[in-house]
């Protein structure tokens, strides 16, 4: 097999993961309780893995707070050295642990409980059926794909399903707490995006100030 079969071959895995990703009521739970804790009770989204899952943990807090929704990353274990004391009674914790056994996490889960034990969390998941997954609140299956790494091993197709996972909760609260351009601008100043949104806010602007045109007959 050449290099071109192979590289098709990978990505052909991955869509495949993406495709395979089970849509089910856990999800549409996950977002409706993410809205209220965090737009209705004024609380944060705690995002924690340990990894490689960690750093998908980064950009999914880091997506969500640039899009409406404050939330942190809070690394296992710096949480068991004074960092957990960033959360608070109306924050929900969504983890991330592909086999849903990760130690680091199991500490994190029992360790936040004991400070606030009614902190509501959501686990993603490449093991729906472990002891995370039974502790958690919600739990999102990511299907549980074979990594596209030849040994099996290194986090691949698995962290490119949570990353799409992520994508889903973040689209969807934005649209449920009607996010726009101009919200987008005030958070993101700098850069080609906070010109293109700051545009795209004008524009809107202007329109609404103009109404809507008339059609010609």
């Amino acid at each position: 097999m050449n290099m071109q079969k192979e590289i098709a071959g990978i990505l052909e895995a991955e869509a495949r993961a993406i495709k395979n990703i089970p849509v089910t009521s856990n999800v549409e739970k996950a977002i409706e309780k993410l809205f209220d804790c965090v737009h209705n009770h004024q609380g944060k989204i705690i995002v924690s893995g340990m990894g490689k899952a960690g750093q998908i943990a980064v950009n999914i807090a880091t997506t969500f707070s640039s899009t409406g929704s404050p939330a942190v990353f809070l690394h296992p274990a710096d949480a068991q050295h004074g960092d957990l004391g960033v959360i608070r009674a109306n924050d929900i914790l969504l983890l991330i642990s592909n086999s849903g056994k990760t130690r680091e996490i199991i500490e994190l889960f029992q360790l936040a409980h004991k400070l606030h034990n009614a902190l509501p969390v959501i686990l993603i998941t490449g093991n729906p059926k472990s002891p995370l997954a039974e502790a958690a609140d919600i739990t999102i299956s990511t299907g549980g794909p074979k990594e596209v790494c030849p040994l099996g091993l290194t986090p691949t197709t698995s962290t490119t399903v949570m990353t799409v996972i992520g994508d889903i909760l973040v689209v969807q609260l934005m649209k449920m707490i009607g996010f726009d351009n101009h919200d987008y601008a005030l958070r993101h100043h700098g850069g080609y995006l906070g010109k293109k949104s700051r545009i795209a806010a004008e524009r809107t602007k202007q329109e609404k100030s103009e109404g809507t045109p008339k059609r010609k007959k």
